[in-house]
């Protein structure tokens, strides 16, 4: 039976990546970077006609079932070098004629480099981006289900000014869709190498393939099957930048989850509760306090993220080596899948489905209720702004200190609003009545209706689900 444990801690295992970083399926990418090695010398004649016709398909298959597990027994007990462990595994299952064309004129890190580049490409597309541009479309729909859903903004934990709570959950979303576009991006400029022990092509010249291969280079030929790009120049180890530029667009994406989840958890706390998650029939809140529902799902998408964070330090340590390679980076790189790991599992958490195939995301809800009350517990003084503003403008000196030391004092001490406070004072006041009387109506109207005092909030969470819907949807 397989070992198909991923990188990183046994808990958290999505299964959606087994295929690419399940253990022992390692070398099956290896296996594709050789194979590719051998078509392209059998192609442009450089093996013996008789001889490639040897690699069959059924060889081709052989070749790509060779489990990391039995190259770590044969590099333990005879190789002492996983490359080597490798060609010898291979050796046993491939016609005894053939065998000596395994891994000609490349080095290590030719297969294992374009390798690992492989593994990340082929996981991106075929599982980080399909799943990511989910959640983003299920979040447009939350976007302009709620675009006017009225919320208290929150800026150092205290409230602030009206948003609403479609336009909080557009700031995720753009983030969400650019962070898409960036991983996208990356992806495609993962790189390969096929360049020798340390980079110069020394093997392909001295035998005569780049000769044969003038038109379009051995190692094009080889990664055009593969479908990677090559990196204008390598030592014997891949250029660093392009995998850990992606491996970075990821640590973004996963920290724009923890964003999300951070919002929610305090949205979700007892005294605030504009938010909340499904709750199971046999779900457990607590250990002994039976009546909490505690936001396992939101923490663990910032925990995701703490530990991603930590594990983009081994890519910056791995960015160097010493001249053309040293070997100190080489069991860290073992590690780089964690970071897609863990983003895979914030994606999951939040598309985890129901009986009734409904995901997590889409069962989030938002309680109007609380909202609205939320709101109304400062409704009476979140409209200083446009007050001081007002004033300010209709040419009292010093306005702010007015609002901030007279007027919203006043009225947090009397429960009344800013407008009626405003109104009393300026009844005392000649200096401020005469102010008073030249703010636009206007204003005075919104000072009675701060619900209104939304801005472009609305308008803003629309632009940016009609964007990423007309981006995203075919």
């Amino acid at each position: 039976m397989k070992n198909l444990i991923l990188p990183g801690n046994p808990r958290y295992q999505p299964k959606s990546l087994t295929d690419f970083f399940g253990y022992d399926n390692l070398y099956r990418f290896v296996g594709r970077v050789e194979i590719a090695n051998l078509e392209v010398l059998g192609e442009i004649g450089r093996m013996p006609k008789k001889i490639f016709e040897l690699l069959s398909e059924d060889i081709k298959a052989r070749i790509l079932e060779i489990e990391t597990t039995q190259v770590d027994i044969t590099e333990r007990n005879i190789t002492k070098h996983d490359i080597r462990a490798w060609i010898a595994e291979a050796s046993k299952i491939i016609p005894e004629m053939l065998a000596p064309w395994l891994h000609i004129v490349l080095t290590s890190y030719d297969p294992i480099d374009t390798a690992r580049a492989l593994q990340f490409y082929e996981a991106h597309w075929k599982v980080v981006e399909p799943k990511l541009k989910r959640i983003i479309l299920i979040l447009a729909e939350m976007v302009i289900k709620h675009k006017d859903t009225l919320q208290i903004g929150r800026t150092h934990g205290q409230h602030a000014l009206p948003i609403t709570a479609g336009f909080w959950l557009a700031t995720i979303l753009d983030r969400l869709y650019n962070n898409y576009k960036r991983m996208n991006q990356r992806a495609e400029n993962l790189v390969g190498k096929i360049s020798g022990a340390v980079g110069a092509y020394n093997a392909q010249v001295a035998l005569g393939i780049t000769e044969i291969c003038q038109a379009r280079s051995f190692e094009e030929r080889i990664l055009d099957k593969l479908g990677l790009k090559k990196s204008d120049i390598s030592t014997q180890i891949a250029q660093p930048e392009p995998l850990a530029d992606y491996l970075f667009s990821a640590l973004l994406t996963s920290a724009t989850f923890a964003q999300f989840g951070r919002d929610c958890r305090h949205l979700m706390r007892s005294e605030i509760g504009e938010i909340s998650e499904e709750f199971s029939d046999k779900q457990s809140g607590s250990s002994t306090m039976a009546h909490k529902r505690n936001p396992i799902n939101f923490e663990n998408l910032e925990g995701m993220f703490i530990k991603n964070k930590h594990e983009f330090g081994k890519i910056k340590d791995s960015l160097i080596s010493e001249h053309q390679r040293d070997l100190t980076g080489s069991s860290v790189a073992r590690d780089f899948p964690i970071i897609i790991i863990n983003l895979v599992q914030q994606m999951e958490t939040l598309l985890r489905p129901n009986k009734e195939e409904k995901t997590f995301l889409e069962r989030i809800s938002i309680n109007e209720t609380a909202c609205r009350k939320n709101f109304d517990m400062n409704k009476n003084v979140i409209l200083s702004e446009p007050l001081y503003i007002a004033l300010q403008m209709a040419g009292y000196h010093d306005a702010h200190h007015l609002v901030n030391h007279t007027l919203v004092p006043k009225a947090q001490a009397s429960g009344q609003s800013l407008f009626e406070v405003t109104e009393e004072v300026a009844q005392n006041d000649l200096n401020v009545r005469i102010i008073w009387d030249i703010v636009p109506d206007t204003i005075k109207q919104l000072m009675i209706h701060p619900e209104n005092y939304t801005g472009l909030a609305s308008y803003k969470a629309m632009e940016i689900a009609n964007k990423v819907e007309a981006a995203l949807t075919v």
